[in-house]
């Protein structure tokens, strides 16, 4: 078992979304494992299976004008071991070169959601949605029967940003297009899982344009964000206590564009009810296979700020 001080911490989004998390704040020495294939899983009695997704192995092209990661098979990298997770399809860490980015182009069914880590986004598409887009900013298309659009770099300098597909529901992917953009500042996100996506049909979640809370989705996918601190640990339990449960966490590659072995920021992860851990850098990932009841343990262990992405999936 872990042995530290906790502290709990509860947040809430809106009135009826509420999540609960345990910060320590006292490093632990309990052993981790660190391994070059992502075919190697730990787990515990509480049945926290987890396997690594190394940064270096996933899909990686470089263009000049956009340097890109790919968690699944995309465009010209294609991997049957890893072509999708639950309803999770695609995730592309895009690195897009100043005055470039994608031409206008077209989607369909899939719910196709944007985080920005640095730079400016500038974003326009057929339904006649045009801004531009920060760090901290969360954009979600519900792409549906068809939209078209277009994704830029802004102003004199690179942008950096998450692109992620999920698949909607069954019988939800030919629904009418929907256009959504959150903002979350770093404060918010700072030592906590805040929820940046939810389902839409999940217990206080809106579907203004531009209302507070996470953005919705036609899928049952929730995803979080975090900047977690220097030496805290953070206990998240995902949604639908009680239920076997899919997840997937990804550690941003904040540190630099790194096509190697992944280096930067150290986030060890495991059983909040065992004392193994598994160890990511950033660029690196994992799926995470949840037992009833069981919790996940996520601790920085280094001196930097960890920015991790955590998906709960069904």
């Amino acid at each position: 078992m872990f042995t530290s001080t906790s502290t709990a911490i509860s947040f809430s989004i809106k009135a009826n979304i509420s999540r609960s998390i345990s910060l320590v704040t006292s490093r632990s020495s309990t052993p981790f494992i660190r391994s070059a294939s992502s075919a190697t899983t730990m787990s515990s009695d509480k049945n926290v299976q987890i396997t690594l997704r190394p940064s270096h192995e996933r899909g990686h092209a470089d263009h000049g004008w956009l340097k890109s990661f790919h968690t699944f098979s995309f465009a010209g990298y294609q991997d049957r071991n890893h072509e999708s997770y639950s309803t999770l399809r695609v995730i592309n860490e895009d690195r897009v070169a100043a005055h470039t980015g994608f031409g206008t182009h077209s989607h369909q069914h899939y719910e196709i959601f944007s985080y920005v880590i640095d730079g400016k986004l500038e974003h326009k598409d057929s339904m006649g949605n045009t801004e531009v887009l920060s760090r901290g900013a969360l954009q979600m298309t519900s792409t549906g029967t068809g939209i078209s659009h277009s994704e830029k770099a802004n102003g004199g300098n690179e942008v950096y940003f998450c692109q992620i597909w999920a698949s909607p529901r069954p019988g939800e992917g030919n629904g009418k297009p929907a256009y959504f953009t959150r903002q979350f500042t770093d404060e918010e996100k700072k030592d906590r899982f805040v929820p940046v996506v939810a389902p839409d049909n999940a217990p206080g979640v809106t579907l203004g344009r531009e209302d507070s809370g996470p953005a919705p989705i036609r899928s049952d996918l929730w995803m979080y964000a975090s900047l977690i601190q220097p030496g805290i640990s953070l206990v998240h339990k995902p949604f639908g206590d009680g239920q076997m449960k899919k997840g997937y966490v990804h550690l941003i590659q904040k540190s630099g564009y790194n096509p190697g072995p992944a280096q930067g920021v150290t986030l060890k992860i495991g059983s909040h009810a065992d004392g193994s851990q598994v160890e990511l850098r950033e660029g690196d990932g994992a799926y995470l296979t949840y037992g009833p009841g069981s919790e996940l343990r996520v601790e920085n262990d280094s001196q930097g700020v960890a920015e991790v992405l955590l998906f709960d999936l069904e």
